[in-house]
């Protein structure tokens, strides 16, 4: 009996009711892992990244883990997005390393003929568009753990500033000098 891990829980039933009960679909309720906190999650010399199981997700990861054990093959089916991919590296990184067929299948509606179309053509995971997600991830902790703390200091207190806001901001700032 395979083993089919999706990112929402909402969708297990839909799944299920395509599948069938010769599967078993659990969800990891979103990113199961994220940067670490200590030393903002990377080496900076190297850009390595160190991710951790996020604390509110550690029985889920758990209860996965457990559960990939009793199946020989196992479905990521996450969001074919650069999120989706993160999510389903992250999984592939708890499932067992030996006696496992790890696939990757991806659909962009929960209907019967695209369900049982990705499980009968599964691929692998594309690291191209997992590497995209963690350079956005990254360039986020750079920038806004170090501009956050400056708009904090300027009575912006509970702001956020990422690589989005950043740039928003100094459009913003541009144009204040300009109207002044």
């Amino acid at each position: 009996m395979p083993l089919v891990l999706i990112e929402s829980p909402n969708k297990i039933s839909k799944l299920r009711k395509i599948l069938g009960q010769n599967y078993t679909i659990m969800a990891s309720v979103g990113h199961i892992m994220d940067l670490s906190r200590k030393n903002m999650g990377l080496d900076i010399e190297t850009f390595e990244a160190d991710y951790k199981v996020n604390t509110d997700k550690r029985d889920i990861a758990k209860e996965i883990k457990r559960e990939a054990k009793n199946h020989d093959v196992i479905y990521i089916a996450t969001d074919p997005d650069r999120e989706g991919e993160a999510i389903a590296f992250h999984l592939a990184t708890l499932l067992p390393k030996r006696g496992v067929k790890i696939h990757r299948v991806r659909f962009n509606a929960i209907t019967k003929e695209a369900v049982k179309k990705a499980i009968k053509n599964p691929g692998s995971l594309d690291e191209n568009l997992y590497n995209a997600q963690q350079a956005r991830r990254i360039t986020d902790r750079l920038v806004g753990f170090k501009v956050s703390p400056v708009m904090w200091n300027k009575g912006l207190k509970g702001t956020s500033a990422g690589r989005v806001q950043s740039v928003a901001l100094k459009l913003i700032s541009d144009k204040e000098k300009t109207i002044e």
